[in-house]
């Protein structure tokens, strides 16, 4: 059976303390969001639409780089009208399951949904939920009476959750406008529609304070092993209009020579991931004594080596790399180089970091004959 899916990630997370809206922040080295974005797709999702705040979809874009099957559109301000502008996206038959999920629930798996579209078969809506273990206490705030409330029959509902694609749409219109749900089961209920419930999981909880994302961190990495690896480059200038560095071409009245583009920065990085992994250096993979590398884009140096990691089920954790030259100047080019690589290693730019300095002109690169970079990576690899 082809389902849908929608992810409800245009909310700032305020509860979740300083660090920009939870669903964007790192998880294992992963964005909160793309971990369910990654589970639907690898369920068997037909196509995902993404509903994010309207300054979110850059972020967005960067977080996802490298999976396809997924859009997004512009979220509201309540997450109702972010549903709903998912829904319209989506345009399928009336009678298509979707599930509609929270981002910031990142531990979502196949069996979830699995779950959740068996139960589908004779219901309106499903979910799944957890019953109320814990005693339940009412405070009056204005009062400071606290009460013991009954807890019997009560469920925690968590998401994904599940419709057919037509009964939630005409359900969600029909919800009256000054009210708001607290999730779309209540839409379905309110239409009369019959729910049922899933057995629930408690990895399935929602990332709300920020305790949250050290329980999450701990659970994302069992049996892991976090690896560092060191790298070292240099390359002469020559006569030319510009050098290559970590991705950037600076204007410069000399250019760096090599066999390929001579980035320097990105040399020094591949050899680092390549060190982590235990996979030898960049000159293993990519012979200088083999034409096709002559003047090819670093990038593809650095791209191999990110694949060598996820290949072995590793995560990159962060980088460091250091620039050493009289000239150019670097500052000016800074962010732009930590764009370009956390866009290469797909994490997250405050996981980057790009320092230059010099050498009092001291050595060859005082004396304005080359330039040197050294840089420094982590990578968790299970054990």
């Amino acid at each position: 059976m082809t389902f849908s899916a929608i992810i409800v990630a245009a909310g700032s997370g305020q509860r979740a303390g300083p660090g920009g809206p939870k669903q964007w922040r790192p998880i294992a080295g992963r964005a909160v969001a793309r971990w369910s974005l990654e589970a639907l797709l690898g369920a068997g999702a037909r196509r995902v639409v993404v509903a994010v705040s309207p300054d979110g979809a850059e972020t967005a874009r960067k977080a996802f780089a490298g999976l396809a099957g997924w859009s997004l559109v512009p979220g509201g301000a309540a997450r109702a009208d972010s549903v709903r502008a998912a829904l319209a996206a989506l345009k399928g038959p009336a009678d298509e399951i979707v599930l509609i999920h929270d981002a910031a629930r990142p531990f979502l798996n196949r069996s979830h949904v699995e779950a959740l579209i068996a139960a589908l078969a004779h219901v309106d809506g499903a979910a799944p939920a957890l019953p109320v273990a814990d005693t339940l206490k009412r405070w009056d705030g204005d009062q400071g009476a606290v009460v013991t409330a009954p807890r019997d029959r009560l469920w925690r509902a968590q998401t994904p959750q599940a419709f057919r694609l037509g009964r939630i749409t005409a359900a969600l219109a029909d919800w009256p406008a000054e009210e708001t749900p607290t999730d779309d089961l209540a839409v379905i209920e309110r239409a009369g529609g019959v729910i049922a419930l899933t057995k629930g999981d408690p990895m399935l909880f929602k990332l709300t304070y920020p305790e949250d994302f050290d329980m999450a961190e701990r659970l994302a990495n069992p049996g892991r092993v976090t690896r560092i690896g060191l790298g070292f480059d240099v390359h002469r200038f020559g006569p030319g209009d510009g050098v290559w560095l970590c991705g950037v071409k600076i204007a410069h009245d000399h250019r760096l020579i090599g066999h390929s583009d001579a980035d320097a920065g990105l040399h020094a990085l591949t050899d680092a991931l390549l060190g982590a992994i235990g996979e030898g250096d960049i000159g293993d993979h990519f012979p200088p004594s083999d034409p096709q590398w002559k003047g090819v884009d670093s990038a593809v140096f650095l791209r191999h080596a990110v694949g060598l990691v996820t290949a072995r089920g590793g995560t990159i954790g962060n980088v460091d790399i250091t620039l050493i030259c009289e000239a150019p100047k670097i500052k000016p080019h800074r962010l732009a180089m930590r764009e370009r690589l956390a866009d290469l290693l797909g994490i997250a730019i405050d996981e980057v970091s790009v320092k230059a300095t010099t050498t009092e002109y001291l050595g060859f690169t005082g004396r304005g004959e080359g330039l040197a970079a050294q840089a420094a990576a982590t990578v968790m690899l299970p054990y």
